[in-house]
């Protein structure tokens, strides 16, 4: 099996279920309870937060840890508008977001604020000057992803940093869930507020995330409850999913130097390989993009049949967002990125995990070029 679609989900390291499994059989105190037992989970849910903090180069008190992304995004964003409505009730972002930003943004518009969406050139890049010329007196929140799910592009999120340096009150909300250990990000430095990752995107698991939130920076929760992380999300604290967090990104992090090299030289090769493939056109661009995604289009191709087809040859890659993935409608980015519909609806993505070798690399260009002709002559 060659697995090529690690910005779905990657496999979990084997360090981080066995950290799971020990917390989960030996340490399932409540961290809220008096007794002892309680008392390792909380020490074991300080640890983690303390350990993820050190990585990201922030405070432990600005580590919150959520369920993944989703809710990371939306707590940022909705949080960010629920306190800060009597302030103003405009944000930014851009046209090409996660469906989790996306459809935050739009709920938001049904409750009475207004939006601005940015477009995107060529290459799925959004201008910073554009967000410099969207910002009004009642701006308040700016979100932007760090690296584009489908295809892959880097957005400026250090020019975005430098721009809002002189926009005190306005907040800046990264969306870092495909970038986390394959593209650097200073948290500081890129004056960024709030950030989300989510752990199934770094050999975690599933249903384990972490949001940054800048000290001093306000928002209101979105659950009900007790008080459980600084009363910032309710609910009993999932101890054995933040240790198995802290355990992925630490290994993650100690491999992201070499891991990304190795990344960069697979999806080099496999941009050779598929320009070479006649009908096949890649959208990712070859500037300010992440090491790890490659998105192409096949002419006159159902994207749908050709992943099923490379399954019969145990080769996993997939069509577009997998949270979209099954809707059979073209990529939202390919088409604000000026594709045409056709290639938009027949758009596959690769992406790629430290693990990923050459020689799998060169399995698939070859795969791709057989299963292409195949389908090509029972299409004619």
């Amino acid at each position: 099996m060659i697995y090529f679609d690690n910005s779905a989900t990657t496999k979990p390291y084997k360090e981080v279920l066995d950290s799971f499994m020990t917390v989960s059989s030996e340490y399932f105190g409540n961290p809220s309870s008096l007794h002892g037992l309680g008392g390792q989970a909380e020490k074991l849910l300080s640890q983690a937060r303390e350990q993820v903090a050190k990585l990201l180069e922030v405070k432990p008190s600005e580590i919150y840890f959520t369920s993944g992304g989703t809710e990371g995004n939306n707590l940022a964003i909705k949080g960010a508008a629920s306190v800060n409505r009597n302030r103003g009730r405009h944000l930014i972002t851009s046209s090409v977001e996660h469906p989790s930003v996306r459809a935050a943004m739009e709920q938001l518009e049904q409750e009475g604020f207004e939006i601005t969406y940015l477009p995107v050139d060529k290459t799925g890049r959004i201008s910073a000057a554009d967000v410099e010329k969207a910002i009004r007196k009642e701006t308040i929140l700016i979100s932007i992803m760090q690296v584009n799910n489908e295809v892959g592009t880097v957005q400026p999120i250090e020019e975005v940093g430098n721009i809002l340096k002189e926009y005190p009150a306005i907040l800046f909300h990264v969306d870092a869930i495909q970038g986390i250990g394959k593209v650097p990000l200073s948290l500081t430095e890129n004056r960024v507020d709030f950030c989300s990752i989510s752990g199934h995107k770094f050999h975690g698991l599933k249903g384990t995330g972490a949001l940054f939130i800048r000290e001093g920076a306000r928002l209101a929760p979105l659950f009900s409850g007790g008080s459980q992380e600084r009363k910032m999300r309710s609910g009993t604290e999932n101890v054995a999913g933040a240790v198995a967090l802290a355990k992925a990104l630490r290994i993650t992090m100690s491999k992201s130097n070499s891991g990304t090299a190795k990344m960069m030289k697979i999806q080099s090769m496999l941009r050779t390989g598929l320009n070479g493939i006649e009908g096949i056109k890649i959208n990712t661009p070859i500037e300010n993009a992440a090491p790890h995604i490659l998105n192409f289009s096949l002419k006159g191709m159902k994207s749908e049949v050709f992943i099923h087809a490379l399954e019969q040859r145990e080769i996993f890659v997939s069509t577009t967002s997998a949270c979209s993935s099954k809707k059979k409608t073209p990529s939202k980015t390919l088409l604000e990125m000026g594709v045409p519909e056709s290639s938009a609806e027949s758009a596959v993505r690769i992406s790629l995990s430290f693990d990923n070798t050459e020689a799998e690399a060169g399995t698939v260009i070859e795969a791709i070029e057989k299963t292409v002709n195949q389908l090509r002559k029972v299409m004619n």
